[in-house]
């Protein structure tokens, strides 16, 4: 899974920041992402305009507490398209929760 692709982007790897990013790191890759592929600064390029919307989406999603907490919650993903770090820090809130319940692994007998 290429950040992007599929109906169900990942926004997190559409501004090329980590699952645990702050705010400020959000906003300030958004504005260099935007800048980077802003329709005006690459004239002639008709895949420029689709990669500029994608990048304001994934802004919207990810600037806002509710809609960044329903995409953590309810996205698809492709476990198989994430490397380990990615998935440990994308799940991490899962893992954690799972450990925190009491859920361990206990050998089977």
């Amino acid at each position: 899974m290429e950040g992007g692709e599929g109906p169900n982007k990942d926004h997190y790897k559409v501004l090329e920041v980590d699952y645990d990013a702050t705010d400020e790191t959000i906003r300030m890759n958004d504005r260099k992402l935007a800048l980077r592929w802003h329709p005006d600064k690459n004239k002639g390029d008709s895949s420029v305009m689709a990669k500029f919307q994608e990048i304001n989406e994934a802004y919207k999603v990810l600037s806002d507490p509710a809609k960044r907490l329903d995409c953590d919650a309810s996205g698809a993903y492709e476990i198989n398209g994430y490397t380990l770090r990615e998935y440990l820090t994308r799940f991490k809130g899962m893992i954690l929760t799972c450990n925190g319940l009491g859920i361990n692994h206990m050998p089977f007998l």
